[in-house]
């Protein structure tokens, strides 16, 4: 799979996962920001600390992400079997792994095994909330934007209950910093009733803070291979 995202630029602003909006330009902040400049200075820092996130997992070995993946299915299943109880529809979306990201297919495989409806994250829209199509073993996958493997526009689209998300880096008051395009705060923004949100990712991504935005949605729960980092009271 390559990641090739040269030269796109949305027309109205950045979208997808990963845009890397601020990768491509680091001058782009929200225009519903109370201060501009301190969004472009949020924007910029956003693009540094990304970058030195991104390269420190990409230089973490293969063995070690392996240990966290396996770490974050056992926290994730552990956590999910709470929240089954609850559950109505007991629908849950994940994500298809890129640019080192945890790989939690096996927990895919094993939800699935246990009566959950799995669901998995497609742009359809420029600038707009993401869809989740549905995801079993035999479902035929298609490229999305950005070359990532996303469910075929033939699986029926699903409302999860659940969401969990990849996380770049994190912060002790829940909030994520992810790939610059913004769309996951669009989605659950535009998400009625609020899905649980959950962000997945590595202990070592922690930051102090991500200074958080007017657009940003903290999560409800941050999991790492350390265990609960944060959940929302």
């Amino acid at each position: 799979m390559t990641d090739d995202f040269e030269g796109f630029k949305c027309v109205g602003g950045f979208s997808s996962p990963p845009c890397l909006a601020g990768e491509v330009a680091p001058d782009y902040f929200d225009p519903l920001a109370v201060d501009p400049q301190q969004a472009r200075d949020v924007a910029r820092w956003r693009v540094a600390e990304r970058k030195r996130l991104l390269n420190e997992r990409k230089a973490m070995r293969s063995q070690n992400k392996q240990y966290v993946a396996e770490a974050l299915t056992t926290h994730l299943t552990e956590l999910l079997a709470e929240q089954r109880s609850t559950a109505t529809d007991k629908i849950v979306s994940l994500f298809w792994p890129i640019k080192g990201e945890p790989d939690l297919r096996l927990l895919m495989h094993d939800l699935h095994g246990q009566g959950w409806q799995i669901a998995l994250p497609v742009v359809v829209r420029k600038a707009g909330p993401l869809v989740f199509r549905e995801w079993c073993p035999t479902t035929r996958m298609t490229r999305g934007r950005w070359n990532i493997p996303v469910p075929s526009a033939s699986e029926p689209e699903l409302h999860p209950q659940i969401v969990i998300a990849p996380l770049v880096g994190w912060d002790a008051e829940g909030y994520r910093l992810g790939y610059g395009g913004g769309y996951f705060d669009r989605t659950l923004g535009a998400t009625l009733p609020k899905p649980l949100s959950i962000g997945v990712g590595f202990s070592s991504a922690h930051v102090s803070t991500i200074f958080p935005q007017p657009h940003d949605i903290p999560l409800d729960a941050i999991i790492t291979e350390a265990g609960r980092e944060f959940e929302r009271e």
